[in-house]
């Protein structure tokens, strides 16, 4: 009896071990298992839900400003004579939208929000950040409806632009743009209800329902991702306000038609330093305004607020030394050089400040230097 105990005890020990071996495998085959099946939900990539209407406006609303213009326009007209009429002229102010195309200060708008008679165009411009600039109108086209105005500014969000010649009547659009004064920006949806010729008009328009109010002319009409289609332009409306007849000019019409205008202005106008200074300093003035005689130069009196001067570190009180290789000698001088480069062009200023020499460099802008030139008496 104990040997067959003794032989059941030691036929036992294997078995046992068998057992818990069996048992180890069967786990880690399901733990390998498990592992696998994590490795691959983890490699399932995740579908992105697309963005929300929120996202897509705060893409584009950076780009989108406010422009107040002052019109002069004929109030009334009287007869003088049998030959000669009187006009008596009137200001007007306008409100309206632009959009923000390029970082080199660029915005493009409506030409008939900021139209004038003689030209004499008078525009601010107002960021949606709060910061405002006066703005120059440096080119136009009547045909479009368009007008390109320049500011002098820096840390500038240009708008993505998109292709019009992808939608379809039915997208989901979106109006931005300054509708009223002391409104401020607003946003409004709508789809597009036709692409096409505008009635009465040869013109590719975009028609939508997304509501058009005064202001937002020259506002940006945007898609579902944030990008520009179309510069808000019109509306058709027996009222005067908004029944949801609003057109845009598409970009694939009016983004060519800025480029070439740009060209065109860049072309005809010359560099802009906006500076007012007083007279060329001699040996006297020298010693009168800095203690010593050998300062040469243009004494700066102000810089025009956001012009080119400003941005490139130019103050009041400097003395302006040198334009490029020229060495300053007068204000005829200084005014030739920035004549000779072109709104865009980076020229590098030597200023003379509390005793030391600083070369600056400064990319002009559009306008015109002005120059005191003391009279000889």
């Amino acid at each position: 009896m104990n040997r067959l105990l003794t032989s059941i005890q030691f036929l036992g020990w294997p078995v046992i071990c068998g057992l818990l071996v069996a048992l180890v495998f069967l786990q880690n085959q399901q733990l390998q298992k498990f592992a696998r099946q994590s490795t691959e939900t983890s490699s399932i990539t995740p579908i992105q839900s697309p963005p929300s209407f929120a996202d897509i406006i705060a893409r584009a609303a950076p780009s989108v400003v406010s422009i107040n213009a002052t019109s002069v326009n004929v109030e009334s007209v009287e007869r003088a004579s049998e030959d000669s009429l009187n006009l008596y002229l009137g200001e007007r102010d306008s409100l309206g939208s632009g959009i923000i195309i390029s970082d080199r200060g660029f915005i493009l708008t409506n030409l008939h929000v900021v139209d004038t008679l003689f030209d004499a165009f008078d525009t601010e411009v107002t960021l949606s950040d709060g910061r405002r600039t006066p703005a120059t109108v440096v080119a136009y086209d009547s045909s479009n409806d368009l007008a390109i105005l320049h500011i002098n500014m820096d840390d500038l969000s240009p708008i993505k632009v998109g292709k019009d010649e992808e939608l379809e009547v039915g997208n989901i659009v979106f109006a931005i743009g300054y509708p009223r004064r002391n409104v401020g920006q607003s946003v409004s949806q709508g789809i597009v209800s036709a692409l096409g010729n505008r009635p009465n008009s040869n013109a590719n328009y975009i028609q939508t329902d997304a509501a058009i109010n005064p202001g937002n002319s020259g506002g940006a009409l945007i898609d579902r991702e944030g990008r520009l289609v179309g510069i808000n332009t019109s509306i058709i409306s027996e009222s005067g306000n908004f029944e949801g007849i609003g057109f845009a000019t598409p970009v694939s019409t009016a983004i060519p038609a800025m480029e070439e205008m740009v060209a065109e202005a860049i072309e005809k106008n010359s560099g802009y330093l906006g500076v007012i200074t007083g007279e060329a300093l001699n040996e006297q003035s020298s010693r009168l305004f800095f203690g010593v005689d050998h300062i040469r130069g243009m004494l700066v009196e102000s810089v025009d607020p956001g012009g080119a001067a400003e941005r490139a570190g130019i103050a009041p009180g400097d003395v302006i030394t040198q334009v490029g290789a020229t060495t300053v000698t007068s204000g005829q001088n200084i005014m030739m050089e920035i004549r000779n480069a072109k709104p865009g062009d980076i020229t590098s200023i030597q200023v003379y400040r509390n005793g030391q020499y600083f070369k600056l460099p400064t990319r002009l802008g559009f306008g015109q230097a002005v120059v005191i030139e003391p009279r000889n008496i």
